[in-house]
């Protein structure tokens, strides 16, 4: 393998091997609108583009090194070892965090199984997107992190399936809140513009603030939103009862998939359920552009801990009915000790992992 930079001119092909929305071409983009520098490498073999990934670098405060960020890439095999390892060596990082785009395990029941059991190929472990690589053994040079940004589960809903097939595997009460929704006259539209985002933003940092909760910051969100709008990449879903917001969701779209990464509510009328029916509507969406699956962005454990803060999103989530993944999880590929103990020790004595997120994060 061979590694090479990509130049703007191989955009086409490059979003043509990546499969996730934060390895997308415009998702480097926004990105560096934000200031932060985005590296984006291919490897190739016999002459073929064979792999190509984007991470982002994070200074370290009070120290001369970088934290790479490498999310949703490719299965960490050799070859990106030693390729992360040259890149990481050329930018002065003292460690590069990955979160590979890989399924470890998957089940619709809700408990986790291997996915190579009953038959299924061992490829299966890399996902479907990166089923051509020989070697599905984790180098030795990726650590398991003691610190992962995105969550290590997540529900994913099959659009292909009919509407029919769809409501009959929501959870009972998940298919009667959509109808009480729908008889109290809650009204769902597609406000991708400006007005819509500007609803959005509202309820977003309302919820934020009334359940605790980080969230990126006012400049993050517009320029995320501005980057993929522009690009096609983003909608925004509003719910709407007598003509007042109550829900409003930003949902992002590449390739096959609609991600549903964003979202806030009013506390006003929570009777009419509102978020019953923009999550369905968010699904006719997705089936209606053609789109084969629904990535809701993260989940707890199959056996979640019932006081966690997160409980009331992954019940929600859970009642649409779609399978529970498990990905490969975070590594660390460490390439300076002593810098790299030093910053876990802090962020660990910091709340909220605000001293990571506060570098990688926003």
């Amino acid at each position: 393998m061979v590694l090479k930079i990509i130049s703007d001119s191989e955009k086409p092909q490059y979003n043509k091997l990546v499969f996730h929305i934060m390895q997308s071409w415009e998702w480097g983009e926004f990105r560096k609108s934000l200031g932060i520098k985005v590296l984006r490498y291919g490897l190739w073999e016999n002459d073929k583009l064979a792999t190509v990934f984007q991470l982002t670098l994070h200074r370290i405060p009070f120290v001369n090194q970088y934290v790479g960020y490498f999310p949703k890439g490719p299965f960490p095999n050799k070859d990106l070892a030693e390729a992360l390892k040259k890149i990481g060596q050329e930018n002065n990082c003292a460690f590069i965090k990955i979160e590979p785009n890989v399924i470890l395990r998957q089940s619709a029941e809700g408990s986790l199984t291997d996915a190579s059991s009953s038959g299924t190929s061992p490829e299966i472990l890399r996902s479907e997107e990166y089923a051509g690589q020989n070697d599905n053994s984790i180098p030795l040079q990726f650590h398991p992190s003691p610190k992962p940004l995105f969550t290590k589960y997540n529900f994913i809903l099959d659009l292909t399936k009919s509407e029919e097939q769809i409501l009959k595997a929501m959870h009972p009460k998940t298919r009667y809140n959509i109808k009480v929704a729908q008889k109290h006259g809650v009204k769902v539209e597609e406000k991708s513009d400006n007005q819509g985002f500007t609803e959005f933003l509202k309820l977003h940092f309302e919820t934020t603030r009334r359940q605790g909760f980080h969230s990126h910051n006012d400049r993050y969100h517009k320029q995320v939103w501005g980057t993929l709008q522009k690009a096609g990449l983003a909608k925004i879903l509003v719910a709407s009862f007598n003509n007042k917001p109550l829900t409003a969701w930003e949902l992002f779209i590449f390739k096959d998939t609609l991600y549903y990464p964003f979202g806030g509510s009013s506390k006003e009328h929570p009777e009419v359920m509102a978020n019953n029916l923009i999550a369905w509507e968010a699904i006719r969406l997705g089936r209606k552009l053609g789109l084969k699956k629904f990535d809701m962005w993260g989940a707890l454990n199959p056996d979640p801990d019932p006081k966690d803060p997160w409980i009331g999103f992954h019940r929600f989530k859970k009642g649409y009915g779609g399978e529970l993944v498990e990905y490969l999880g975070t590594y660390d590929l460490i390439l300076n000790w002593p810098v790299y103990l030093l910053f876990n020790l802090i962020d660990k004595l910091m709340p909220l992992k605000v001293f990571l997120l506060k570098f990688i994060a926003q």
